[in-house]
């Protein structure tokens, strides 16, 4: 598994009718995305009853891992499991199928249903879940934009319109009520061992402030 480099910055509207434009004229539009060239984003992410993944990102800990489930555009068909890691500045990506039945069996507290010799993911979880006391702590939602340019497989999102909700018992349900969790628009930049100068130059990446931040932490702290 290899990593990828990812780094995040905010931009302002303006900044954002400008990127829009650019990126549309050379970048390709992921094939999931609609008509608008975005899809929505529904995260639920699990923590510990000490909050580590928020301590841990506040302290700026370089070894770090997430657990998260997640979906899109209300389609609860197809529901991943997935695992991001940090290390040595590079980001790890894990993801395996969940159905529903096990989506529900894990918001009610049963996680047997990831016992599989099958899946090690699934399987690495249910170990977590009983030797770091892991929970699902909070829902996140997001509309996002992204672009892709093979040169680097670099990959550009924008994320706007932050959502969250405590009632985690609540994920599957589209209608679920959620409230603003922060006021950004927020793009991030991935890719595998550089960025081509083109991708770099519309970016405007040297003239950026990076910033890590967290839609979980900032879920935490609202």
């Amino acid at each position: 598994m290899n990593g990828r480099h990812e780094y995040k910055y905010y931009i302002n509207p303006s900044d954002y009718a400008q990127l829009r434009s650019r990126l549309r004229a050379i970048a390709k539009r992921d094939k999931n995305t609609d008509e608008n060239g975005g899809y929505k984003i529904r995260s639920l992410y699990l923590d510990n009853y000490a909050d580590k993944l928020v301590s841990e990102k506040l302290a700026g800990v370089s070894r770090r891992e997430k657990f998260r489930i997640r979906y899109y555009n209300n389609n609860i068909d197809f529901i991943r499991l997935e695992k991001k890691s940090k290390s040595n500045k590079l980001i790890y990506k894990e993801s395996a199928i969940l159905t529903k039945e096990q989506c529900s069996e894990i918001l009610s507290g049963k996680y047997e249903c990831l016992k599989t010799e099958n899946v090690p993911l699934l399987t690495e979880l249910y170990t977590k879940i009983h030797y770091q006391n892991l929970r699902a702590k909070s829902i996140i939602d997001y509309d996002r934009e992204v672009y892709i340019y093979p040169a680097g497989n670099v990959r550009v999102t924008i994320d706007s319109r932050i959502r969250m909700s405590s009632n985690v018992s609540g994920f599957l349900n589209p209608d679920l009520v959620m409230i603003p969790a922060a006021n950004a628009i927020i793009l991030e930049v991935k890719y595998d061992g550089f960025i081509p100068d083109v991708m770099r130059d519309i970016l405007q990446i040297n003239q950026r402030s990076r910033t890590e931040f967290s839609k979980y932490v900032v879920s935490r702290l609202v």
